[in-house]
């Protein structure tokens, strides 16, 4: 398993990530100075976003059903734990964003390939699971 998000595994033959991309950010509030730089103070953390990428492919898993379980569970807009496959925990999240983009379509509109982008931000709630 790469990665969970509460119950939901993030693997083959489910679905799977090939990038993980993680930005943090810290307040300042700022006030500005006549002839220096403004003053800041440090008011905080700021987000803990996520972004999980990959592709899904027909001959290996389907990612039409995976990307719908993601999406009932974004509609819940409930936090939930997310753990790697070795066991570091990077706090409870909820889903934010979902974009996938569909290629080589079959001629009954079935997507060979699904390209998909997972957006989570960082919550400090308890985790569901």
């Amino acid at each position: 398993m790469l990665m969970a998000l509460g119950m939901f595994p993030f693997d083959l033959p489910l679905l799977a990530y090939d990038e993980l991309q993680r930005r943090t950010d810290w307040r300042h509030a700022r006030n500005p100075r006549v002839g220096a730089r403004d003053a800041t103070q440090f008011t905080g953390p700021g987000d803990d976003t996520i972004t999980l990428s990959g592709t899904a492919y027909a001959e290996l898993c389907d990612g039409r059903a995976s990307l719908d379980e993601l999406r009932r569970m974004a509609d819940a807009g409930e936090a939930r734990s997310l753990v790697d496959g070795a066991g570091y925990i990077y706090g409870a999240f909820v889903i934010t964003a979902l974009d996938e983009k569909h290629k080589a379509i079959l001629p009954d509109g079935t997507p060979l390939r699904i390209d998909f982008s997972l957006d989570l931000l960082r919550v400090d709630v308890e985790p569901l699971a």
